[in-house]
């Protein structure tokens, strides 16, 4: 996994950062496995605007992924490491021994033509499914449930990973990518390793065009609107535009938007770092 900078022929390569695409192996993906996308155009169902700032950009089709891991006990070979554009990481299909064929969520260091497997009593490798209450501490994992059978949650987008800490009667102590220490019940699945494409965080498109391209339009600040149109907007000149604030009026820092009443409350155990 590694990132390409360009020359400055012109100025939309002058900062333009990608990445190299060195891991993909194929460019044309599974027919059996890819589905519709349909695009709304932050419109919905009357054709009003409800989400501002997106619409366009080039055409998909959703690779269908598995998230739920759940052929336990059947060895898959990694036919090939993909890109997907609706996604941050990487994906891989796999081969199982029963002639089914998935999508996964690559881990980093996964490697075409390698064994991986789901379910008890599996060895801790990267790429293979495990409970949480058979993890060795301070394995790195990824694509971890929330409730038994649900499938994956959380550490799924590019580079993210969470560390099994420690057990405590039923349930397993994990340290989030936020930061945050939770606890989950041991009979959820995890995949072991960290999500691949970790160096996502350091590409730059270079140009408005690529946001363009991925259906983003522009986004007009709030301090540059007048008073009817947002909080901060309005003043003499380039004024500040006073506490930042959404164009509903949520202030933006220190504000917790978080309901203290919900369920999962009593699993924190540490809040994320600010």
């Amino acid at each position: 996994m590694a990132i390409r900078k360009f020359k400055p022929t012109t100025p939309g390569q002058r900062f333009k950062i990608l990445s190299a695409f060195d891991e993909i192996t194929t460019s044309t993906p599974e027919k059996s496995l890819l589905a519709p996308v349909t695009s709304s155009g932050g419109r919905n169902n009357r054709g009003k605007m409800t989400v501002r700032n997106i619409g366009g950009g080039h055409k998909r089709r959703y690779r269908i992924i598995d998230f739920k891991r759940d052929k336990d006990g059947i060895p898959a070979i990694v036919k090939t490491i993909e890109y997907d554009p609706n996604r941050t990481a990487r994906i891989a299909l796999l081969f199982y021994a029963d002639g089914e064929k998935r999508y996964i969520v690559a881990p980093h260091g996964l490697k075409v033509g390698q064994e991986i497997v789901s379910g008890k009593g599996v060895a801790p490798n990267i790429g293979n499914s495990m409970f949480l209450s058979e993890i060795p501490f301070g394995t790195i994992i990824h694509n971890i449930e929330l409730r038994p059978g649900q499938g994956g949650k959380m550490a799924r987008s590019a580079g993210a990973y969470a560390q099994l800490m420690s057990r405590d009667g039923k349930y397993a102590v994990l340290k989030m990518p936020s930061g945050e220490t939770r606890m989950i019940l041991q009979a959820c699945k995890a995949t072991v390793g960290m999500v691949s494409n970790a160096e996502h965080n350091l590409e730059r498109s270079g140009k408005a065009g690529r946001s363009r391209w991925l259906g983003r339009r522009p986004r007009v600040r709030g301090v540059a609107m007048n008073p009817v149109d947002h909080p901060m907007g309005g003043g003499e000149g380039k004024a500040s535009g006073g506490l930042p604030r959404s164009r509903k009026g949520i202030p933006a820092k220190g504000y917790k938007t978080r309901n203290k009443k919900k369920h999962s409350e009593k699993y924190i155990i540490e809040r994320r770092k600010k």
